[in-house]
């Protein structure tokens, strides 16, 4: 005979007497269709309740009786959704720890109900960071409009805005954090009051990147793990529309450097090999013990007569020693796409040092409107490649980071709807493998992800909140002072 803890007991007790009973089921041999589809997902146990609606709109009433092998149970009934309350899923979830939840799915359909087959969610003993920080952006190519940088609590998906340019005029981009610390932030601003800003010791100071000696503002920002130092690339970037393409834009460089900032000096370490004329280099990222630079690089072409299927970015690396600041010898090809007729953007290390994740498209490196790119890992240990089976879908995936602990990886995707990015997570096995994806769960997703026109652009894990003063660092914006950085070449 089974027996049940107190705790079991009271939800028993709590859920029946408020629940509407299901009479004369009729059993569906079939998994139920959800949206989210959360069918066989791997999760933390630290993670928001995974509410969800049936793909059939015309449903009237939800039933849902999630049971762990303890036999301890939640059960919940919603009408648009399933209504999962977030004090019964925490516990339930704190219990289920390294062990599969059976999901029972009934539906009424015109007054009759439908039972479906149950289907797994495995709580995975790896526990994710505290949340995710992203753009909100509106699908506007020509100029901005309203956008912020928010953070979202994985707990409780609850979003806080960072910063919004209604507090200002001007656009925030290229957020980045050193392993997902929010102690140290870069910040991007474009606009009238153009500025990079860096939170560094609890200080918000804008600076002026943009130097003689290099091409631009600096972008694309990366922290070394030491916190010191700052891979940023300076991109002339371009954008043309697509007549016939369902990619509907192409972003490209026309000339591209790299250049490594050093916080405690105030100086921008540049070398040769990165600032070739005849390459284009971007994307940079440190290696996990920060001895080593990765990036993108692609010949230098014209990309005149929308010919931008002829440029194709591989990934290579160059040492870096970050007792003094200097740079490698020689550049090495650790991928060379460009051969394959492929073209890679955005490398991501993992921070245990085992992995890198890169996107690889078509061509050209804004793979966001790229239906085609799909993502890669590349062993570092023995330098093998495998394409993310787990992960990639029929459209797009793109941007992703890496949580602190290298068990869980974030990425945005196209295949919602393909028109919006949204944040998918899988959590990353010991052979490399990764688990089914899911997506950033909300409260009725349905509604909140029909209503939502913003896409997530650069999702960063963030291991706690961020706490940002957006009223000081309005004020520093807006001010004229600017911190001009120094070149070094080494």
């Amino acid at each position: 005979m089974k027996t049940y803890n107190i705790l079991t007991l009271l939800l028993l007790c709590c859920f029946v007497s408020c629940k509407e009973t299901i009479n004369n089921a009729k059993s569906i041999a079939e998994r139920p269709a959800i949206y989210p589809d959360y069918v066989g997902v791997t999760i933390p146990a630290n993670i928001a309740p995974l509410d969800f609606c049936m793909s059939d709109e015309s449903v009237q009433l939800i039933d849902v009786v999630i049971t762990n092998s303890n036999g301890l149970m939640l059960h919940t009934q919603g009408h648009e959704s399933a209504g999962i309350e977030a004090k019964d899923w925490n516990e339930l979830l704190s219990h289920s720890k390294g062990d599969s939840l059976q999901v029972v799915v009934s539906a009424k359909h015109n007054g009759s109900w439908q039972t479906y087959l149950p289907f797994s969610i495995y709580v995975s003993h790896d526990s994710i960071d505290y949340g995710i920080a992203y753009r909100l952006v509106e699908p506007g190519y020509g100029v901005y409009s309203k956008m912020g940088i928010y953070e979202c609590c994985l707990s409780n998906s609850q979003q806080t805005a960072i910063i919004e340019n209604t507090q200002f005029q001007g656009c925030v981009n290229c957020h980045s954090f050193n392993r997902g610390n929010p102690a140290g932030m870069s910040l991007h601003i474009r606009g009238a009051h153009g500025a990079t800003l860096l939170r560094l010791n609890s200080e918000i100071k804008a600076y002026n990147t943009a130097t003689s000696q290099t091409l631009g503002s600096c972008v694309y920002p990366y922290w070394h793990p030491s916190g010191r130092y700052i891979a940023y690339s300076t991109n002339t970037t371009r954008q043309v529309f697509h007549v016939r393409d369902t990619k509907r834009i192409e972003v490209f460089d026309s000339a591209s450097d790299l250049q490594v900032y050093d916080t405690e000096t105030n100086t921008l370490l540049t070398t040769p090999l990165l600032m070739n004329k005849e390459s284009m280099e971007t994307f940079p990222a440190f290696s996990a013990d920060g001895h080593t630079i990765f990036f993108c690089v692609a010949d230098q072409k014209p990309a005149e007569d929308n010919q931008f299927d002829n440029i194709h970015y591989s990934l290579c690396s160059i040492a870096f020693n970050p007792e003094k600041g200097t740079f490698g010898d020689h550049i090495d090809t650790l991928v060379n796409a460009a051969a394959m007729g492929k073209s890679i953007s955005f490398p991501r290390p993992s921070y245990d040092g085992r992995y890198l994740v890169y996107t690889m498209a078509n061509y050209g490196q804004f793979s966001i409107w790229h239906p085609e790119a799909d993502l890669y890992m590349l062993d570092l240990n023995d330098g093998s490649i495998r394409p993310m089976d787990g992960i990639n879908s029929d459209n797009t995936e793109s941007y992703h980071s890496w949580s602190s602990n290298s068990r869980w990886m974030v990425f945005s995707s196209r295949r919602d709807d393909g028109l919006f990015t949204r944040p998918y997570f899988t959590h990353i096995n010991d052979d490399g493998s990764q688990t089914k994806p899911f997506m950033l769960p909300q409260t009725n997703p349905r509604c909140f992800y029909r209503d939502l026109f913003f896409s997530y652009n650069v999702p960063e894990f963030i291991t706690g909140p961020v706490n940002y003063d957006s009223n000081k660092a309005v004020r520093a914006i807006e001010s004229p002072e600017r911190i001009q950085m120094q070149v070094a070449t080494r």
